[in-house]
């Protein structure tokens, strides 16, 4: 049972019960990325839909994983003019009191068309964002990546990375202080692949125990075959060489789940990951739940496979 109470402004609070928290937020929405800001849980998604209707992110905010807010069109394409459509996939980071949100737009097929990976600077989470640049970040390809499905690493040496990449390249750039552009690696390139075995897209990294966790989509978006596989290397650069997957569907409760991201919670060994699926009622490629598991590891460190539930995870309040 879902409750929902509606606020003058454009802020909606969704209860959901203990038993039932799998989608964690009612409406279509997709490749969501989690993250921990102010003692709050976030969740910033792809609002999933035709692509010319793909004009705007919201946002997601809990105390704790089961009473979540949602902040409404924190950057439309009104505030980026070079985006017309297909906005997708975000990612965010805080850095000297600013929130930067990165996202794909336009869905571009070649060098020739206008759009690919932007950065919008907010002075809140839940924003208002503006465009940084006036223009894509990345607009080109690169190693054969469609310049989509951005994240964004920050390395243990204070170091920010983008790593991003669709039609299964995948490509890592190290930032510029200010988020506006690239430092060169020394031999001078910008763009080094990693692209590991059956990667597709939606890259994710994140470090445990000194180890690089590098997590990816695989098969196609729009089937049932869609799910998530890791690989494990001592560096950001790799080799990364896939080990398992870790995510994927369930006849009995939806499939095409993927594009996922990962929360940790401070001062603590928990994770979770979040990620979209479909449910099995629905056909379309556009009906894509957010969802929250418990990811688990074992005593060598390797990601035990996650099961997909209607449960979803128990509240988990933020030690303040």
């Amino acid at each position: 049972m879902k409750k929902i109470l509606f606020s003058l402004f454009t802020m909606v609070t969704i209860t959901l019960t203990a038993q039932n928290n799998n989608p964690v937020f009612p409406g279509w929405y997709a490749d969501p990325e989690g993250i921990i800001f102010n003692d709050e849980y976030w969740i910033f998604p792809t609002y999933s839909a035709l692509y010319e209707d793909q004009v705007f992110f919201d946002a997601f905010s809990s105390p704790d994983l089961v009473n979540w807010t949602k902040h409404e069109k924190v950057l439309d394409t009104s505030a980026v003019k070079w985006a017309k459509k297909a906005v997708w996939a975000p990612s965010i980071i805080e850095k000297d009191n600013k929130y930067f949100l990165f996202f794909g737009a336009n869905d571009i097929q070649n060098d020739d068309e206008e759009g690919g990976i932007g950065v919008a600077v907010a002075d809140k989470p839940e924003g208002p964002y503006k465009d940084l640049l006036g223009k894509p970040l990345i607009g080109k390809f690169h190693n054969g990546a469609q310049p989509i499905d951005q994240f964004v690493f920050h390395d243990k040496d204070d170091q920010y990375y983008l790593i991003y990449g669709g039609w299964k390249h995948c490509n890592i750039a190290k930032l510029n202080d200010d988020f506006t552009g690239f430092v060169p690696y020394e031999d001078g390139t910008i763009f080094k692949e990693i692209t590991p075995e059956g990667y597709v897209e939606g890259p994710f990294m994140f470090i445990k125990d000194g180890k690089y966790y590098f997590m990816w989509s695989e098969g196609g978006w729009t089937g049932p075959d869609y799910s998530v596989a890791y690989a494990i290397a001592d560096s950001p650069m790799g080799p990364f060489k896939r080990l398992d997957k870790i995510l994927e569907q369930d006849p009995e409760i939806a499939n095409g789940a993927g594009h996922h991201s990962v929360i940790k919670v401070p001062n603590e060994d928990t994770y979770y990951i979040v990620y979209h699926r479909r449910p099995m009622s629905e056909k379309g490629r556009d009906s894509r739940e957010t969802c929250i598991e418990v990811m688990e590891f074992d005593k060598n460190g390797h990601i035990l496979p996650v099961k997909i539930t209607n449960e979803g995870v128990k509240a988990h309040p933020l030690k303040k």
